[in-house]
Parts: C-alpha cells; sequence; structure tokens
C-alpha cells in the first residue's frame, strides 16, 4: 500500500499543483508551437513536475486545430539529462522493495511512456532540436519524433545501456525505425556517446 503522504504520492500529483514552479515553456508563433524543457540548472532532469507539465501542455498543442507543428527542445546548456534517478530511487525506499519498485515502474510507464505514446500517434508535425546532450528517456523522446535536428553542441547519450536497463519508452522502436535492427543493437551495446557529426552519418538527426 502506498503510504500517505509519500514521495510516490507526491510524484503522481505534483504536476497537477497550479503553484509548482514551471519547468516547461510553450511559445506559439503562428502554426507553430516551441516547447522548452526548463529547469537549466539541473540540464533539464525529468522530475515529476516537469514530465506531468510537459505532458499536459503537449496534450493541449495536439487537441488544438490550429497548431500545425510542435518543436521539443531544452534550455541551454543541453536538451535533457534524462530521468531524475534520484527522485526514482527515493520514491523506491520510501515506499519499500518490491512494492515500491512496482509503483514507481507504473509511473514510469504511464508518463515517461504517455509522452512517447503522444508524440508518435500525433497528427501534428513533432521536430526535436537537440542543443546539447540528449540521454535516455530525453532522447527517446527525441528519437520518436518526426524529425531531429543538431546544433554543433549536440551529443546522444545512450544512458539506458550504461545503467543495464533495456532501451525502452519507446527508443527500441524509434531507433530501431531510424537505423534497422542490427544498426540499433550494435549502438546500443557500445553505448558509446556520439556528436552532432556523427549522429547525422548514422542517420540520427536529419
Amino acid at each position: 500500500m502506498t503510504p500517505s503522504g509519500s514521495l510516490y504520492q507526491t510524484m503522481v500529483a505534483s504536476g497537477d499543483d497550479a503553484d509548482a514552479p514551471q519547468r516547461v515553456r510553450v511559445e506559439r508563433r503562428g502554426d507553430r508551437a516551441v516547447v522548452t524543457l526548463d529547469e537549466p540548472e539541473r540540464l533539464n532532469v525529468l522530475s515529476a513536475p516537469l514530465v506531468r507539465q510537459l505532458r499536459c501542455a503537449l496534450k493541449h498543442l495536439d487537441a488544438d486545430p490550429d497548431v500545425r507543428s510542435v518543436v521539443l527542445t531544452g534550455a541551454d546548456p543541453g536538451f535533457s539529462a534524462g530521468g531524475d534517478l534520484r527522485m526514482m530511487e527515493a520514491a523506491v525506499e520510501q515506499l519499500g522493495a518490491p512494492e515500491g519498485t512496482a509503483d514507481v515502474w507504473r509511473w514510469i510507464r504511464r508518463e515517461f511512456g504517455g509522452i512517447a505514446r503522444l508524440i508518435a500517434g500525433s497528427e501534428t508535425v513533432f521536430v526535436a532540436a537537440l542543443n546539447g546532450a540528449a540521454a535516455g528517456v530525453g532522447l527517446a523522446w527525441a528519437l520518436t519524433c518526426d524529425l531531429v535536428i543538431a546544433s554543433e553542441r549536440a551529443m546522444i547519450v545512450p544512458a539506458f545501456g550504461r545503467l543495464g536497463l533495456i532501451p525502452e519508452v519507446g527508443t527500441s522502436w524509434a531507433l530501431t525505425r531510424r537505423l534497422g535492427y542490427q544498426g540499433a543493437f550494435a549502438y546500443y551495446l557500445r553505448g558509446e556517446h556520439i556528436d552532432a557529426q556523427a549522429a547525422y552519418r548514422l542517420g540520427f538527426v536529419q
């Protein structure tokens, strides 16, 4: 049973708090929208408040017939450092294993996976603009977009393999679509960080 006032409950509710600091910035430019992950002091790590705010923003934009394209980027110096592992570890410790682990994984599938599914299933064009490191779940969301563009400072960081995790939240599907099965498998097996030029040569970015 999830304890009252637990960190897990805070994770679930945090994106619904109207008084929570805004960690996602939305700018409308005609029929386009630019959505910026805006917690640069933490390299736009995917905390519960940021994730819930992002999912809410993308749902509204996806439902708006006047929005034809959405650009997803991160506040400098990077796109996203990926999931907030400290937050998830603390929630597991507070809840206790294995119940805590199961609860946190359900949250991951619902929130992280929900954003990937929204992007993949949308009729709106999604463009990921990588301005620095894109790691883990952040990379998964970028690869799920219709187009991925990268600045010279962009860095592709396949964090899942280095953590002993399968490349999920849509990563395996998106990466296989771009590189083919053998290319995707070989890349994650090596776990190499690659810069923008190498990413272009391999087919990660356009």
